[in-house]
């Protein structure tokens, strides 16, 4: 994903956000969620059922506020495109979806935009 083009997709998140954002990284985590058989902790989000992590970072949390957030979790939660979707923290979610990770990015900016005021 291009960040100019992010900037000019989604303008109502971009003007809450340090201007010296370059990648999507600063805003959101996709992890594909596998079972990691070589390490002893137990997983908290199953990766049977659900394929990516999504961890939306301190510095969107900060810029969009605690009421958005609590949107976002709303709307994620009955996403045309999400078949599961576990809260495991307002900021970490476990999702079960058909869409790439690129995809991922853009239904949570989308739904963002929509959001903030």
């Amino acid at each position: 994903m291009n960040i100019e083009h992010l900037k000019e997709k989604y303008p109502k998140i971009f003007t809450k956000l340090p201007e010296d954002i370059t990648e999507l990284r600063y805003l959101m985590v996709i992890d594909e969620n596998y079972n990691d058989v070589d390490s002893e902790e137990h997983d908290a989000i199953d990766p049977e059922d659900y394929n990516y992590l999504l961890y939306i970072t301190e510095l969107v949390q900060d810029a969009v506020g605690e009421d958005v957030m609590v949107e976002l979790v709303k709307k994620l939660k009955t996403h045309k495109d999400i078949e599961e979707f576990f809260l495991s923290e307002i900021d970490l979610y476990g999702i079960q979806t058909e869409l790439s990770e690129e995809k991922i990015g853009h239904m949570v900016l989308e739904v963002l935009e929509e959001t903030v005021a």
